[in-house]
């Protein structure tokens, strides 16, 4: 497995990547990691670690998508960036995968410029993993897709179905439609159609139609459908819920317990770390002919090492050859024809 690891991605520069990209060759010795960066920078930084093994090489760019930067104009005006240059690597067969931490429009948009996707997909998706009382969930389009049309709706569908059954170990992943409300007929023109595209795909019979909102932590769908403008939202107000809970949680426990408060702590930061996006390392955009694995800004070494593990995981599992089965199926040709 040949990953390209955009070493300039992410909140914190070079350090964290490099660390990460070492404790991941360290526990799977058949991965290679490409570091693409700056070549000053990073043998800065590997001075101060140490030589890097022969799993770990660097390919040097020029320049980086800053995360407050407008992303078309960026990728137009550094063409040889580090997540361009990580995707040309992908687009010209160097890399198996693409790794970034950095500017998630920039990734999604330099990935779209090589036009390497899927045969039948339209458009790519990022799908994020989701806790629930029943277990987990995925939840796609997250942001890749903010303009979508009912066609990238329903094959997300598809993809988060394929996505889920093998990567949750869920048979037949039941897949719901984000709505303002479960009734038949809710939301606009484009959640209208996407709902009657479900219904006649290749996955009707997983089809749960519309869900609300608070469906989606009480586990009523294993995946769940909705631009990327929506899911975005979505994401970072649970992030941002998460966090409100287990602080005001952490406090009150904290208030409340005199001999026991080492106990509560403990608590506290097993659950913290349990829903921590450290943990997942990253979120995959479905519908490349590759693994991409967009991970959070803020990642340090342990997101970028499991996002380099998912990415193994990705591959392993074969996802994008039954993708690609799935949409190749004929009723899943045309999103409204039976």
């Amino acid at each position: 497995m040949r990953i390209a690891l955009d070493a300039m991605g992410g909140d914190f520069g070079v350090a964290p990547n490099l660390e990460g990209a070492l404790e991941a060759v360290e526990l799977n010795s058949e991965l290679q990691v490409m570091l693409v960066g700056d070549r000053a920078q990073l043998e800065s930084e590997i001075a101060r670690i140490g030589q890097l093994p022969a799993s770990v090489s660097i390919v040097e760019s020029e320049g980086f998508v800053g995360m407050d930067e407008k992303p078309t104009t960026a990728l137009r005006e550094k063409p040889n960036c580090s997540i361009a240059r990580a995707w040309q690597l992908l687009a010209t067969g160097n890399a198996d995968a693409v790794v970034s931490a950095g500017n998630t429009g920039a990734v999604v948009a330099a990935g779209l410029r090589t036009r390497r996707f899927l045969r039948g997909v339209r458009r790519p998706g990022i799908a994020v993993r989701l806790p629930t009382m029943k277990g987990s969930c995925i939840l796609i389009d997250v942001g890749a897709n903010p303009a979508a049309r009912a066609e990238h709706l329903v094959q997300y569908g598809m993809m988060g179905a394929v996505y889920a059954q093998k990567m949750l170990g869920i048979e037949e992943p039941r897949v719901g439609l984000m709505n303002i409300g479960s009734e038949e007929g809710k939301g606009t023109d484009l959640y209208r159609e996407t709902h009657t595209g479900l219904l006649n795909s290749v996955i009707r019979h997983q089809y749960v139609g519309n869900i609300e909102g608070r469906d989606v932590y009480h586990g009523n769908a294993d995946v769940i459908v909705c631009e990327g403008f929506v899911g975005n939202v979505v994401l970072k107000v649970s992030e941002s819920m998460a966090e409100f809970m287990l602080r005001t949680v952490g406090k009150t426990l904290m208030q409340e317990l005199s001999t026991e408060r080492d106990l509560a702590h403990q608590l506290v930061n097993r659950l913290t770390e349990q829903f921590h996006y450290r943990e997942s390392g990253g979120a995959p955009l479905l519908g490349v002919d590759g693994v991409c694995i967009i991970c959070h800004g803020a990642s340090d070494p342990r997101s970028i090492r499991n996002a380099l593990r998912m990415a193994t995981e990705f591959d392993n599992h074969h996802i994008n050859a039954q993708i690609t089965e799935l949409l190749g199926t004929p009723s899943s040709a045309d999103p409204k024809v039976v």
